[in-house]
């Protein structure tokens, strides 16, 4: 079972009609953290403010995701979903991430390099410095693009699988053994978003 996780932030439609198309075996959209314990594979689409994560806290799906990864539970978070993963974000300084990777999601800079950078960063950008070992990017080559829409973003760090450029270079993507997360939107990312869904469908 693909558990998808509901914590009312999520794109749930388009990320359940895009796992649906490439015939993934019973998807579960669920807020019950004994659900969450059972499923073979775990999502956490976001869309929004950082501060809804809480919910995830509050209802005991973080502690759920926490044993789950522990035993080896794949897991893919996405756009909110990654920015989870780190310690928090500056957005919602009082909401607490998982904190499966170090460091804090940031706002984009006013302006980069003498230029004023526009936020949120919305559109088509492309993913550079794939890692090799990459599990979930596995058959994509560096500069093809995905599909983008947040203001925030997560800083550059070990496990960081793949970079995005947009006033300077952040995380576009990253993978720890069975965790991962996308800041792209692989649900609207044409055939490179599917392909990252696929691979991570067949882990």
């Amino acid at each position: 079972m693909i558990a998808i996780i509901d914590y009312k932030a999520g794109n749930l439609t388009s990320v359940v009609k895009a796992l649906t198309y490439l015939n993934a075996p019973e998807i579960t959209v669920t807020q019950d953290p004994d659900l969450v314990r059972k499923a073979a594979k775990i999502v956490l689409p976001g869309v929004g403010h950082f501060q809804a994560t809480q919910l995830l806290a509050d209802s005991g799906l973080t502690e759920a995701v926490r044993e789950s990864v522990a035993r080896g539970t794949w897991f893919l978070g996405v756009c909110v979903g990654l920015q989870w993963l780190f310690e928090g974000s500056t957005e919602a300084a009082a909401t607490a991430g998982l904190g499966h990777f170090p460091g804090a999601c940031e706002h984009f800079p006013a302006s980069f390099e003498g230029t004023d950078l526009k936020s949120p960063h919305v559109g088509w950008n492309s993913l550079e410095e794939i890692r090799e070992d990459s599990k979930l990017l596995r058959g994509i080559s560096p500069g093809g693009f995905v599909y983008y829409t947040h203001s925030w973003r997560a800083p550059i760090v070990q496990a960081t699988a793949a970079v995005t450029n947009y006033g300077g270079p952040f995380t576009a993507a990253v993978e720890q053994y069975n965790v991962m997360g996308v800041q792209f939107h692989p649900e609207k990312s044409a055939v490179v978003g599917l392909k990252v869904l696929q691979n991570f469908v067949e882990l």
